[in-house]
């Protein structure tokens, strides 16, 4: 008996779902290498425009010359330096709460605070568009895992009428394949209704949204006490890499404490937290970026509707065009890449069968003219595009 790995690999082809990875030859920016070509990215999370700023690469390099490179041991040993101890600090003053906790990955912050709140006898309540570490995490708890229908505060509802135990509602704050708003206000209500606690993912809410760039939570004007778990990357806006998790010192500790991804492993480079100090700053002061960006938002949009593509319900700037058939997503994105622009083919299973898009991302560092020549492209590249069926 062996592992028939080729035939798995020959299905996915078949299927139109095969993925690679294309070679990044540049730095992040609009402009960059890929495969050896010049292309107009349209595809990173890079929000912001802070991944390539050169105070920021400038702050990491003069922590990796104060600090060193490697963060040499876990947290709890001896790897928590004063750069993790002072970007803790920053990003608590920063979403309003006592203490925040750092990660090396969202996926990590996500599993980490999920398995340490709830376990066997409670449970976890989650939107059904949850990103795949959230549905992951509720798995692996231990307790009761339920999905609700998305941004459906009903049907939450009906869930927290079942739950037993501490019982703990999940959701993505940007839901990252449609760009939509999770509708927290309403799924607070309930959950407070019911004495649950709320967990947020707002990997793609912070910087884009709220007046500060304080994320989903400074969007609705909610709080701590709506939102007791708050999760942030550190990747997307922020520009550099890792995630955080903030909250009351209760919560910080008991992460602390029971947290398994965080106390079994190493902590990230000081000099990575060096970075994110800066891009922090960069992110708070110079609100020119977010507004620029919101005025790309309303451009796409608009020349969108005109060339009578199908936009989802956005207000991000992840701009989501759905195409339906995997094989017709491929080939729009390959059309697009032939003229000079990359932008990613999403298909099942990151997103539902029949539902394939282009994820196009828009960051501030991109121009209105570099918008407006995506514009023409895409409606050059939709008349050529093959009758709506999977080939």
């Amino acid at each position: 008996m062996s592992f028939d790995l080729a035939a798995r690999l020959a299905a996915r082809r078949a299927e139109h779902l095969y993925r690679q990875r294309p070679l990044l030859e540049s730095p992040q920016g609009p402009e960059v290498l890929v495969d050896g070509r010049p292309l107009l990215a349209f595809c990173s999370n890079d929000y912001l425009g802070l991944a390539n700023h050169p105070e920021v690469v400038r702050a990491l390099q003069d922590g990796a010359a104060h600090w060193g490179v490697g963060g040499g041991a876990s947290h709890l040993v001896v790897g928590h330096g004063t750069p993790h101890h002072r970007l803790e600090e920053a990003l608590a003053e920063f979403t309003g709460r006592p203490r925040a906790l750092l990660f090396s990955t969202g996926y990590m912050a996500n599993l980490a605070a999920v398995t340490a709140l709830v376990g066997q006898g409670d449970s976890v309540l989650e939107d059904r568009l949850n990103h795949a570490s959230l549905l992951d995490a509720g798995l692996l708890s231990g307790a009761r895992f339920s999905r609700y229908l998305h941004n459906d505060p009903a049907s939450l509802v009906g869930r927290l009428d079942k739950a037993t135990g501490n019982t703990l509602v999940v959701t993505d704050g940007v839901f990252s394949m449609d760009g939509d708003l999770a509708n927290l206000p309403a799924l607070c209500a309930a959950a407070r209704e019911k004495g649950a606690w709320v967990m947020v993912d707002d990997a793609h809410g912070f910087g884009p949204l709220g007046a500060h760039g304080g994320g989903i939570v400074e969007h609705f004007g909610l709080g701590p006490e709506d939102v007791p778990v708050l999760v942030g990357t550190l990747g997307k806006a922020f520009g550099t890499a890792g995630a955080f998790v903030a909250g009351s010192e209760e919560l910080i500790e008991t992460l602390i404490q029971f947290a398994r991804p965080y106390i079994y492993t190493t902590s990230q480079p000081p000099a990575l937290a060096c970075a994110t100090l800066k891009s922090l700053e960069l992110l708070r002061t110079e609100g020119w970026r977010r507004e620029h960006l919101t005025r790309l938002i309303a451009r796409f949009r608009a020349g969108a509707v005109e060339l009578g593509l199908e936009l989802m319900d956005s207000p991000t700037p992840i701009q989501p065009l759905l195409i339906g058939a995997s094989a017709r997503a491929v080939e729009f994105s390959r059309l697009l890449r032939e003229r000079g622009f990359l932008v990613g083919a999403i298909r099942p299973p990151t997103v539902p069968a029949g539902t394939a898009r282009l994820r196009v991302t828009l960051s501030a560092a991109h121009t209105e003219e570099q918008v407006d020549c995506l514009l023409a492209a895409l409606g050059e590249c939709q008349a050529l595009l093959p009758a709506e069926e999977d080939a």
